[in-house]
């Protein structure tokens, strides 16, 4: 119990210090090619969670978006949160499946479907109030870039979050 709380908070570090990796990297350092950080993110999970190779596969999609970094380090929290509950829950005793990561443009705004073809959440929990951590930084972290979120529970378990970039406050 004590490794995994180790384990993922260890990954919550990690996906903010990939965030400044990529500014550093990027051409203002103040956006983030989000799409190349989101593959990255995602395989450093399977590595850390040490998904054996072929058992889940990601899948993962995005448009060409960059991100503030008001809006990247919610929006990469989010994903590593939901990816890494995936792999923790939707795929017991060896199974196989898919991990899908989306993010598109939409509207004004942005698109985020983060979901797996595993065996789904409970039908009684209720993420929006829960007493896990993970879920519940994930809805604080959707509060935080204005967002809506919704859970599919039909084929495995589907995250759809919509919202819109932050706007960046420009600092001393």
């Amino acid at each position: 119990m004590a490794l995994d709380v180790l384990k993922e908070s260890q990954n919550r570090v990690t996906s903010m210090s990939m965030i400044h990796e990529k500014l550093y990297q990027s051409r203002d350092f103040m956006h983030v090619e989000i799409g190349e950080y989101i593959e990255k993110l995602v395989n450093d999970l399977l590595y850390s969670y040490a998904i054996p190779k072929g058992q889940i596969v990601p899948q993962i999609e995005y448009d060409d978006i960059e991100l503030n970094i008001e809006t990247s380090i919610p929006c990469g929290l989010i994903i590593s949160e939901l990816v890494s509950n995936s792999f923790k829950y939707a795929f017991p005793d060896g199974k196989t499946g898919k991990i899908t990561v989306s993010l598109r443009n939409h509207g004004d705004g942005y698109l985020l479907i983060v979901g797996d073809d595993g065996v789904g959440l409970p039908e009684d929990l209720e993420f929006t109030r829960t007493d896990s951590l993970g879920l519940e930084l994930v809805n604080n972290l959707v509060d935080q870039v204005d967002g809506t979120i919704e859970l599919d529970k039909r084929c495995g378990t589907k995250f759809i979050i919509k919202f819109r970039e932050l706007e960046y406050k420009k600092r001393i």
